[in-house]
């Protein structure tokens, strides 16, 4: 364990506290032999989390759980999660390896994360005061992040696809690990240049699922669906594993990591101020009278 201090400037200061793993992306990871940046998956998607909130990231810990320790496996790890944590500017403060025999097999591993962040009270984003003709950003993933992989690795094992296999300029196995993208900081320094009224941290269930929880019961989200193109690994997904375009929707995030809902004029400046910290950003649809529902169009 560790103490925080909570920063300088906080009024009335709210902690925000969140838990995730990586799911079967880590078996991928064990089987190609990558461990240097499943850690930074881990960190984004706490911190991610913790963002759409509000919420500055303070200090993360980690567990990692073995059958039998790989001094190598473990350093390379955790070196990912210390990555993750300089990308979010949060303290990694500690954590637990538990060496456990007769629970995994060999030198398999799994990860869980632990974030605290903290938000000023009235700040918090929860997305009350969206309302129709608020208009949506999307932001650019890195690929699937850190979900749907027990569907990839089956579209994987049936296609026979050798993960070796050209991607662009990287193989499919690289593609497939790309680390998941880790918003806080631009999405920070946002908060501090335009009112967002609302953040969709675009996971499991993808667009489908995760917008409808953080807007209000009385609007509808209509998405363009022409505004951005697939990077090139979900058309692959989509392909070999002969998956319908609306299950695409709802497994994968599609290229689109982060969702954001601002006033019409504040988009433009969003999108620049996004751009202007890397982030690819774009209008992705807009709010309308409704019933808490996601059309795709």
């Amino acid at each position: 364990g560790a103490l925080c201090e909570i920063p300088e400037g906080y009024k009335q200061p709210v902690l925000v506290s969140g838990t995730d793993g990586v799911g079967t992306k880590l078996r991928l990871a064990m089987d190609l032999g990558i461990h240097d940046t499943i850690g930074i998956d881990l960190v984004a998607m706490c911190v991610n989390d913790l963002v759409v909130a509000g919420a500055e990231p303070l200090f993360f810990l980690d567990y990692y759980a073995t059958g039998a320790l790989n001094i190598d496996t473990a350093a390379a790890v955790v070196t990912g999660i210390g990555r993750g944590c300089e990308l979010s500017g949060c303290a990694l403060v500690g954590g637990e390896t538990a060496e456990m025999p007769g629970m995994y097999e060999g030198e398999d591993y799994d990860l869980a994360g632990f974030c605290v962040g903290v938000v000023e009270k009235s700040e918090i984003i929860d997305g009350s005061d969206v309302g129709a003709g608020d208009v949506l950003i999307g932001i650019g993933s890195s690929g699937p992040h850190s979900n749907g992989y027990s569907l990839i690795r089956k579209i994987i094992e049936v296609s026979g696809t050798d993960l070796g296999a050209p991607m662009g300029e990287r193989s499919l196995g690289e593609a497939l690990l790309a680390p998941t993208t880790i918003y806080v900081k631009p999405l920070l320094s946002l908060f501090k240049a335009v009112r967002v009224k609302a953040l969709s941290h675009i996971t499991g269930g993808g667009l489908l699922e995760n917008l409808p929880r953080v807007l209000p019961d009385n609007v509808d989200a209509i998405i363009d669906t022409g505004s951005w193109e697939w990077p090139e690994v979900f058309n692959w997904l989509q392909d070999a594993g002969k998956v319908d375009r609306q299950e695409m929707y709802r497994t994968f995030n599609c290229g689109v990591g982060m969702v954001l809902c601002v006033a019409p004029d504040d988009a433009d400046a969003a999108i620049a101020h996004l751009a202007q910290h890397g982030l690819n950003a774009w209008r992705l649809g807009a709010m309308v009278s409704g019933a808490n529902r996601v059309e795709l169009r």
